[in-house]
């Protein structure tokens, strides 16, 4: 079997349940030691004796087919923790190649209804959370480049969603994250590309304990895997963090049940000029509301289209 991530380390955030997890073995399973990152502490058993928590469970699946894996328990939007996860990560493998940002959360809700807390939670753990680690990762590589005169290798892949492509009206708080996201990742790629580090995002479906309501309606086929299924999801994370992928920088990806699909960039739709030195308002009203008015009814920025993307075949 080829193990293109042998001799690499990797952490992936948010690894004890649900994508995290499926992410964190398949790059076990691909070679990498990983840190297996997940918010919380160790819990009880039906015996009421002390039990491994999610993240330590995860390593220990991991040991047991044979790959390094160590947990660890930290809150990834919290800065300081966020700095040890990345130097627990280089002490004990001593050195970090792959960052996997998965962790979230969701406080689902429409803008109106939206408290300010289900606001800064969400942004916090998602945003804050891809911010803290990525900064941290960012400046291992470039202290790591700047001693080896050259690049260097490192990977990360962020996790954005089609909430944000679709502007999914009941999820402003995550829909905004996950933009953020995207923001955060093409700069980083451009950021980190002289050092020799990609960035890149993925839009993942899965159904997971967080979004189990979201995909409540959605069947499960009793004798196939599940259309959303996490291991759908994690051969694409496998591959952006191998060596093979070294070209693949800044773009974003949506993927779910045995379908990739490579979104495109914003284009420029239209530009109108003004006819003097600035505009008025009288000449933007004779050229933006015609132009509004030959578009179709609701059809806004969002790229809602993407939800019906499917496999084929």
């Amino acid at each position: 079997m080829s193990l293109p991530l042998q001799g690499l380390s990797a952490i992936v955030t948010g690894a004890g349940r649900g994508l995290g997890r499926a992410e964190a073995l398949e790059l076990a399973r691909l070679g990498a030691a990983v840190v297996v990152n997940d918010f919380g502490q160790p819990g009880r058993d039906g015996s009421g004796e002390a039990s491994a928590g999610p993240a330590e469970q995860v390593a220990e699946e991991i040991r047991a087919a044979g790959g390094k894996a160590l947990a660890h328990t930290g809150d990834v939007a919290d800065f300081q923790q966020a700095g040890e996860l990345v130097q627990l990560a280089v002490a004990e493998f001593g050195t970090l190649d792959i960052l996997v940002n998965n962790a979230g959360i969701l406080r689902d809700r429409m803008v109106f209804s939206m408290t300010e807390d289900e606001w800064d939670s969400v942004i916090r753990v998602h945003l804050k959370g891809h911010f803290n680690t990525t900064h941290f990762a960012a400046a291992h590589w470039r202290e790591r480049s700047k001693a080896a005169g050259g690049a260097v290798y490192g990977r990360i892949v962020n996790t954005s969603s089609e909430a944000f492509l679709a502007g999914s009206a009941g999820q402003p708080n995550y829909a905004a994250a996950k933009g953020g996201i995207v923001g955060l990742t093409t700069s980083t790629a451009l950021a980190l590309a002289k050092y020799g580090v990609t960035a890149n995002a993925i839009c993942p479906r899965a159904r997971t304990r967080m979004t189990e309501d979201v995909f409540a309606g959605f069947e499960q086929p009793a004798d196939a895997l599940d259309p959303l299924a996490p291991e759908h999801v994690a051969p694409l994370v496998g591959y952006l963090a191998s060596p093979a992928a070294a070209r693949v920088s800044g773009q974003l990806l949506v993927v779910h049940g045995g379908m990739v699909a490579i979104v495109e960039r914003p284009r420029v739709r239209a530009q109108f000029d003004s006819k003097q030195e600035t505009f008025t308002y009288d000449e933007l009203d004779a050229l933006l509301t015609p132009h509004y008015a030959d578009r179709p009814q609701g059809e806004t920025f969002a790229a809602a289209e993407v939800l019906g993307l499917r496999r084929r075949g």
